[in-house]
């Protein structure tokens, strides 16, 4: 039996999450509650034992809404497939005009067997970063509304959360340590790491105003020597720089679209 979840299910949830992910940190209830929501939680049911799990999130993508998949957990590859459907289905006849995920490795061929394709590569690549006391910008002044509208601003086709979710995301990111650089002509998500900046997110005016950006992060945290950048892959910072990563898939739920500049970042671990 498929069924949305109701307020008794969160524990069973949690001792699904920890059968089917050992080693990993307890499911978290802000990724079911408040990231995706109850009314997107799928369950699959058999015997009244919880068989599998399925989180949905509310996404768009160039104007047009879509929900992303992640939180996939289930006893069987069979069950696991069969409730994916199944939400493809449900969520199609709510009117989603896609399905976007970002599954880890070892689920991505399960993915890849529902009908969802490769997509929104990724580029990373490595760059010096030099001392520049005259580069400017400020940190973790960016809130999660005005988050969105740079993105939006910077890079048209992303995959947007709207505001509250994306607050979820960043509540996640803040807690693992990231810092938010930022200025009038771009805006930065990086990690320290010894002497690299991981950058998870880098948009900016062009590549001076991005390098602009990496100064001033590396006048804050002092003992820094290079960053590890990760871009979309046709976004134009640093064009043709980098190694190309694979990232994401999706499954269209009508007519396909053009894919060729979109791209998805920052969403919650699957």
């Amino acid at each position: 039996m498929f069924r949305l979840m109701g307020p008794s299910d969160l524990a069973a949830m949690k001792e699904l999450w920890a059968a089917c992910r050992p080693g990993q940190a307890e499911l978290p209830e802000a990724l079911v509650l408040r990231f995706a929501g109850a009314e997107n939680a799928w369950l699959a049911e058999e015997d009244g034992a919880l068989q599998a799990m399925l989180l949905a999130v509310p996404v768009s993508l160039q104007g047009r809404p879509g929900y992303y998949l992640c939180g996939l957990c289930a006893r069987s590859g069979r069950v696991g497939a069969v409730l994916l459907d199944h939400a493809a289905a449900q969520l199609a006849a709510r009117g989603a005009a896609f399905l976007a995920a970002a599954p880890a490795a070892e689920q991505a061929p399960l993915y890849a067997a529902q009908g969802f394709g490769r997509a929104f590569g990724l580029r990373c690549l490595t760059r010096e970063v030099r001392r520049n006391l005259w580069s400017q910008a400020e940190f973790d002044a960016v809130t999660a509304k005005k988050l969105c509208e740079l993105r939006r601003q910077y890079c048209p086709a992303c995959v947007e959360l709207d505001a509250g979710r994306m607050a979820v995301v960043l509540g996640d990111l803040y807690a693992r340590g990231v810092t938010i650089v930022s200025n009038a002509h771009g805006y930065g998500l990086y990690f320290r790491r010894e002497d690299t900046l991981y950058f998870i997110e880098l948009m900016a005016d062009d590549d001076r105003a991005a390098e602009v950006l990496m100064e001033a992060a590396r006048q804050k945290e002092v003992v820094v020597e290079k960053a590890v950048v990760t871009v979309g892959e046709s976004q134009p910072l640093f064009y043709g720089e980098g190694s190309r990563q694979e990232y994401g898939m999706i499954r269209f739920t009508g007519a396909p679209f053009d894919l060729s500049e979109s791209y998805m970042r920052l969403m919650l671990a699957d």
